[in-house]
């Protein structure tokens, strides 16, 4: 609006006024008739403020009071940052506008010529605070300070940071004045020396408008004086100060001094020597107390003995980490504080409720306590600084940690304003939409600030409790905790006494890759610095903890420079301790995380852990070798896919998740989908050498272990190769065909590259090695007609046509049933002629040298007692009994029970047996990346299955006379039932 149309004497119409900004536009338009002010310009700035209407209603009143030279519209009309800064603080608080109507003279206070534009520390709040000489003086000069903070807090002149702390240091120097005051009231006051600490808060410099102040005072004796007559001064002069501060007058109060944080709380003494606190701290103080000593800090009184309470207990915080069920303790005493929450405040809590204050100090906290043992750089006292302190160290990211401090600041800010209205002591979200635009207002919501600023709180508190959850519940914080302090300290000389007790062989080779690893600068080294005391007591925990490291160093070595890799190890502490078990362990998990070291992330989650379906590994490799034109790339593809595949499915089995039948399945599944896609790949590149398509359907019928889905970690591919000529083909160049797809699938699986081979065996096909390597359906059809022996039959119960063209598996399937489950089960004959090659079998082909009572597979008892037991079973039973035509051992076994043909006790022997054998055979190959047929008898061995298996680092024997037993047991079954 133009100065021609705006009225001289603003004796406007509430219009303009509405148009303003203001809400009682009537009311505004009357307040300014009244209280004579006249200038356009002091509205408009008035409607800048965060209440408009209240600010209009303080300046009112405080023009009606002003005394002095010049009117209040004179001063504010030559002094624009006066103005700015009037309106502001009478916008945004009540309580200092009626303050400042009762004192109008201090509104000059915030002249440009008068207020400090910096903010200012204790010394110089002293020095204004140093000539009051009562209470209510001292009450009226801390007010008139607080006016000053609340005038660079809400124009922007002064951070967060410097707002809380500027907040302490001026209530700092108003204890030291009570204190003075105290001093002048107490008979006797010179035979005491107090100190008062600050805690809390106050202590760490980052106080609130209006907060208890929390304090501890410690005292002396002056010399020649009784400690009971200097204790007794003490304290009246604790409890003046105390009084001095929180009296309600005409003048109003100042805060209440809290003194509950002292030994024994309410009930103990409120004053105590050094000596006296340290020996409370020493034998009884819980663990919150030390986390409430975090922030001690001398503010006033005797300044050498604050000192020396400081140097007494900060030495007993940084150690409290230690002490037992701490970091339990912390996370139940957060809960316990949730829990208090009367419900109906619960979703307004800004302080105490989820995604609150609390939850912030609480996580920064306990990573304090925790890492701040070897780590003096996190010894400060503020929340803000403290998470600098722990981004800049590496232990807390640094997205995590921006996000945590600009949620931290923006929920301090919203609480100093809740408070700043009615100078009261409150945490809780106000409802009033009212109070709530004006809190939207100072945080510069201008739009809908109401809800603007319910919306960015919901967001910022969402944020708290996702960081709060990651930080506050991180798993590396339970082990660090758990160590004694020297095991953090990797000194030389430190580490390689720690290493030796751990039980590390090399104990010099162990200290090269730790050297490596935390040497220097780096963020990286930063991090592994908090990681290794951890990993390597875990390491320790597995049966070759120089095996582990070394593997850990080359993994990091290799991953280091990624951004997730030592995040996710520090961040997500499951993650690391299981990345230590596998290196520790397993050779076979190793040598494949070595191939591919991103095979880390899976590490932590459950769901990744989880082994695939066949459908979703299928699916992957079919697409896989589809999407590459190039077969080589295919391959390569697929067999990527089949190496990742199986890094989940054995570290899953080494953290002990998987059952041993679930390995097999998982093993099986994924040869079956290697298979398919290798069968793919190459009938295309046979059918581009050839110039044209494959002649020929082909199939690939899985054999043995691979058939039952019992697949081990060293099991061959056992299959058999059936193709049928397409109609009109010549059948000469369909076998040709078909020969040169079975001998390229076997040669681009078994190839040498980064990824494992896979070998596919044809040996059980018929006539063996002599045999054409692949026949057609009419040709077994033959042969078996002919030719088939009761050995090839057997062989075929483990048969399974599922690669391949859908119809040739049904017609190859329908071919070999009859075989395997014959009509009328098998004859007497036959019988004693599968006992007769069983009979060869174990006296023939057990190796020379040994021992029958070992080994896995043809030893007694093993693998192969139990296996022919259930075959046998199923040919003479199968025709009549369906659980038993199945390729699995187990749930044929599991059949024969439920129709009666074996006791459940005789099957539960067996059952045992046949699974013990197996996990030790996977186990070796995960220990030692190599197969084993028998027993080992290295003890080192030994021990490393045993704990694969459960058995604990020690359970070597443990475990080999358990597997004695249990087969012993099981070949006095197979003796009654398989030999009669």
């Amino acid at each position: 609006m133009s100065e021609e149309r705006r009225p001289q004497r603003l004796r406007t119409t509430s219009g303009w006024l509405a148009r303003l900004g203001f809400t009682d536009a009537d009311a505004a338009a009357s307040l300014l008739d009244d209280c004579g002010i006249r200038s356009a310009a002091i509205v408009e700035r008035v409607a800048h403020g965060a209440d408009p209407d209240l600010a209009l209603r303080m300046l009112c009143a405080i023009a009606a009071a002003f005394e002095g030279e010049g009117t209040l519209e004179e001063h504010l009309e030559a002094d624009a940052e006066l103005l700015t800064r009037l309106v502001a603080v009478l916008g945004a608080s009540q309580a200092l506008g009626e303050f400042l109507v009762r004192r109008p003279a201090v509104v000059l206070d915030l002249r440009a010529t008068t207020m400090p534009l910096e903010p200012r520390d204790q010394a110089a709040f002293e020095s204004v605070l140093g000539e009051v000489a009562d209470g209510d003086a001292l009450r009226i000069a801390y007010r008139r300070q607080l006016v000053q903070i609340a005038a660079r807090d809400l124009t922007r002149r002064s951070s967060y940071e410097q707002t809380s702390a500027e907040l302490a240091d001026l209530a700092g120097a108003t204890l030291a004045s009570a204190l003075r005051l105290a001093r002048e009231q107490v008979e006797g006051a010179e035979q005491a020396r107090l100190a008062v600490i600050a805690m809390g808060k106050c202590g760490g410099r980052e106080l609130n408008y209006v907060s208890d102040v929390d304090v501890v005072f410690a005292y002396a004796p002056v010399d020649g004086v009784e400690e009971q007559r200097a204790a007794r001064v003490a304290t009246q002069l604790a409890s003046t100060l105390m009084r001095l501060c929180s009296d309600h007058t005409r003048e109003g109060t100042i805060w209440e001094v809290d003194a509950n944080l002292r030994p024994e709380g309410k009930d103990g003494p409120l004053v105590r020597t050094v000596a006296s606190h340290v020996a409370y701290y020493e034998r009884w103080a819980s663990t919150w107390e030390f986390q409430a000593l975090l922030k001690a800090r001398p503010v006033a009184g005797d300044a050498d003995l604050g000192r020396e309470y400081v140097d007494a207990l900060m030495p007993r915080v940084w150690q409290a980490a230690t002490r037992p069920h701490f970091v339990v303790d912390t996370r139940a005493m957060r809960r316990r504080v949730i829990d208090n929450i009367p419900p109906q405040q619960l979703d307004r809590e800004l302080k105490l409720g989820p995604g609150g204050l609390r939850d912030v100090e609480f996580a920064v906290q306990l990573l304090q306590l925790v890492h701040g043992r070897t780590d003096e750089r996190l010894r400060v006292r503020s929340t803000t600084d403290a998470l600098r302190a722990l981004v800049d160290g590496g232990y807390v990211g640094r997205t995590d940690g921006a996000a945590m401090t600009e949620a931290y600041t923006f929920l301090r800010t919203f609480e100093h304003r809740i408070q700043l209205d009615g100078l009261r002591r409150t945490h809780l979200v106000p409802t009033d939409p009212r109070t709530l635009r004006m809190i939207g207002r100072t945080l510069a919501f201008r739009t809908d600030p109401a809800a603007n600023l319910l919306k960015e709180w919901q967001a910022q508190r969402r944020e708290v409790l996702r960081l709060h959850q990651k930080l506050f519940y991180r798993p590396l914080l339970d082990a660090v905790a758990a160590m004694p302090s020297d095991a953090l300290r990797l000194t030389p000389e430190a580490a390689r006494a720690r290493l030796e007790a751990l039980g590390y062989d090399d104990p010099r080779a162990a200290l090269t890759h730790i050297a490596a690893l935390t040497t220097g600068v780096r963020r990286s080294a930063a991090i592994q610095r908090q990681l290794m005391p951890a990993m390597l007591a875990w390491f320790a925990e597995s049966p070759n903890p120089d095996g582990g490291l070394l593997a850990f160093r080359k993994v990091s070595e290799s991953l280091g420079a990624t951004h997730w890799y030592l995040r996710k190890l520090r961040d997500e502490g499951e993650g690391a301790e299981q990345l230590a078990k596998i290196l520790a362990g397993s050779a076979y998990v190793t040598d494949l995380i070595l191939r591919a070291p991103e095979a880390v992330a899976i590490l932590g989650d459950d769901a990744e852990l989880a082994p695939r379906s066949l459908e979703r590994i299928a699916t992957e490799t079919r697409s896989a070798a589809s999407r590459h034109d190039d077969p080589k790339e295919a391959i390569r593809t697929v067999r990527r896919v089949r190496r990742r595949e199986l890094s989940r499915v054995a570290t899953s089995d080494v953290l002990g998740r998987l059952d041993v039948v679930d390995v097999g399945h998982a093993l099986s599944d994924i040869s079956v989908a290697t298979l398919e896609a290798a069968l793919e790949v190459a009938t295309r590149t046979v059918a581009t050498q050839r110039g044209g398509e494959v002649p020929t359907r082909m199939s690939v019928v899985l054999m043995g272990r691979l058939g039952g889905r019992e697949a081990g970690y060293g099991s061959d591919a056992d299959v058999m190769f059936v193709h049928d000529p397409l109609p009109g083909a010549d059948e000469s160049a369909a076998s040709q065909s078909a020969i040169a797809v079975a001998t390229e699938l076997r040669r681009i699986l078994a190839g040498a590259g980064p990824d494992p081979a896979l070998e596919v065996d044809a040996d059980l096909r018929p006539e063996g090695r002599s045999g054409p390597l692949v026949r057609t359906l009419a040709s077994y059809r033959a042969y078996y007609a002919r030719w088939s022996m009761v050995w090839e039959a057997q062989a075929l119960l483990r048969a399974a046509p599922v690669i391949g063209d859908a119809a040739l598996n049904a017609a190859f399937r329908d071919l070999v049933d009859p075989l395997r489950w014959p009509a009328d089960g098998v004859s007497e004959q036959d019988v004693r002629e599968i006992r007769r090659i069983k009979a060869r079998v174990d006296s023939e082909r057990l190796p020379r040298g040994a021992d029958p009572a070992t080994h896995l597979k043809l030893g007694r008892g093993g693998i192969a007692d139990v296996e022919w037991t259930v075959q046998l079973m199923q040919m003479q039973y199968a025709h009549e009994i369906d659980g038993l035509r199945t390729t699995e051992t187990l749930p044929a076994l599991h059949a024969a029970v439920s129709a009666g043909l074996i006791a459940a006790d005789d099957a539960a022997v067996l059952e045992a047996a046949w699974r013990l054998a197996s996990r030790i055979r996977n186990g070796y190959v995960l220990l030692r990346n190599r197969p084993a047929a028998s027993l080992p008898s290295n003890a080192n061995d030994r021990a490393g299955i045993a704990w694969l298996l459960g058995y604990g680092i020690d359970g070597g024997e443990h475990m080999v006379d358990d597997y004695l037993r249990t087969t012993r047991r099981a070949r006095q079954v197979v003796e009654r039932l398989f030999w009669g």
